[in-house]
This record gives structure tokens, sequence and C-alpha cells, in this order.
């Protein structure tokens, strides 16, 4: 490629990449149009409430749930309490996902092995998660182990359906390149499908993150002591629906947060894409 081409590649590739302070003004601003319908929601609401055109015991307003929220926080609770759910939604996820790439890449890679396993895991995937709680009591008590389990089963489908999905799309060439190289199973699993697939694993694992947060409100209705699973039930059997509003507030922000977190550093580990997300 003579020099000229390479100088044009070059300048095509600067004016398409952002430079970091236009990507950061482009964070705070997408963070602050998605801010503007909840805030809007909010202040309607608020308005509403003080004009007496909702019931507020059964519909609290924001200011009362924020007060709660304030309440919790000065003594201590609602970091007990959140810490609690955020240990526990992490530690399932972590097994729930390991679980389903390492079952989701023999299955997604070997034929034999999906003739075998993916019947079942799919007769499984079928099943209602509440379905898992009076075993999971049974077998392993109303502890943190019968909680973390259920979160796992939880985690698992979405992340372990990507991974078979993207392997079994991934390119036949590459597939060739690595039989060319001589790879052996392992290699040809951790050099060429794996990060093939990297984007669609992704997305499998914030579906296993959402779902996660969903399972461990059921995993903390088995007699915990503590969560805000165990929020929502002390509110509803004390009639505060102010408290089983911020609870509902507190997972909603909890799993935004997570959610965030696990995409900006997905985004580091698919850099190479050219999608769109690269020239916007």
């Amino acid at each position: 490629m003579s020099d000229v081409a390479l100088e044009a590649e070059r300048r095509l590739d600067a004016g398409t990449r952002p430079a970091p302070t236009g990507r950061l003004r482009r964070v705070v601003a997408q963070g602050a149009l998605g801010l503007m319908l909840p805030l809007s929601v909010g202040i309607g609401w608020e308005l509403a409430a003080a004009n007496g055109l909702v019931a507020v015991n059964l519909l609290p307003p924001p200011s009362a749930i924020l007060r709660v929220l304030g309440d919790l926080l000065a003594s201590g609770d609602l970091v007990v309490h959140v810490g609690a759910t955020l240990g526990r939604v992490l530690f399932g996820f972590a097994c729930g996902a390991l679980a389903a790439t390492a079952l989701g890449a023999l299955t997604g890679y070997a034929d034999t092995a999906r003739r075998l396993l993916d019947p079942t895991l799919q007769a499984l995937r079928s099943i209602p998660s509440i379905a898992w709680v009076p075993l999971f009591i049974l077998w392993f008590g109303i502890f943190e182990t019968s909680k973390v389990l259920l979160i796992a089963v939880g985690t698992f489908f979405p992340v372990y359906l990507a991974l078979v999905a993207g392997i079994r799309g991934v390119d036949r060439k590459l597939i060739e390149v690595g039989r060319v190289l001589r790879f052996g199973h392992a290699r040809m699993v951790g050099r060429i499908l794996l990060p093939a697939v990297l984007p669609t694993w992704l997305i499998g694992l914030r579906g296993g993150l959402g779902l996660g947060w969903m399972f461990v409100v059921a995993a903390e209705f088995m007699g915990a002591s503590e969560g805000l699973g165990y929020l929502l039930i002390d509110g509803q059997q004390t009639g505060r629906a102010a408290a089983i509003l911020a609870s509902i507030l507190s997972f909603a922000v909890l799993g935004k947060l997570t959610d965030a977190i696990l995409v900006a550093t997905g985004r580091r580990f698919v850099a190479w894409q050219d999608s769109v997300d690269t020239v916007r």
C-alpha cells in the first residue's frame, strides 16, 4: 500500500474514532438524556400526590420513598441489605456464568456432547424458577447455599444459549484456519471459537445478570433476614408501601449500575469491532 493510501486510511480512522474528551461528553450527554424520563415521571408523580390525585398510602410520592432510603442509610441498614443482596447476586452470577461458559463451549463445539447434553438442558430451562425453591430448601436449607444456587440457575441459561448459538454460527473459514494450524480441541475453543463469539457471549452475560437480579428476589423470600428482598417482605407485612417502593428502586439502581459496569468492561474486549458504537 502506498504512503498516500496509508495516510488517507490513518486520517479516516482518526476521524471515525472520537477523542477522549468527545467520548466523555457523549457519555455525559447520553446519561443526562437517559435520566429525563424517570425524572419527568418522578416530578409528575410528586405533583399528582401533592394535589390528591393519587392515594399516598398506596402510592407514596418520590419524596416519601427518598425519605425512607435516607433513614435506612442513616441507620446503616441500607448498606447491610444492599451488601447482602449484591453479594448473593455476584456470587450466584459468577457460578452460573462459569458453568454456562464451560458447558456452552463443550456443547457448541462437540456434536456428540450437544446431542447428549443439550436436550436435557433445554428441558431444564423450561422449569419455572419458583419450582426449584422447595427442592433447594429441602436439600440445602434456607441458608446462603440455596439462595446462591437459585441465582446461579437463573444466570446459567441465557449465557449457555448465547454461547452455543454463537459457536454454531462462527464462520467456517475460521475453523479451517485452526485446522490448518493444527490446533487441538482446547486451543480451537480458546483461540478461535471463544474470541469469535465474545460479543454474543457478552450479550448472554447481560441477560444472565438481569435474571440474577430477578432470581435474588425469590431467593431472599426463602427465609432471609437481610437483603432487599427482606425489605420487600417487611414492607408488605407492616403495610409500608414506601419501604416496598424504596426496595424496588434500589433493585433498579443496582441492576442498572452492574449492567453498566459489565458493558463497560466488555467493551474493552471487543474494541476491535468496527461497529456503529465505534463511530458514534
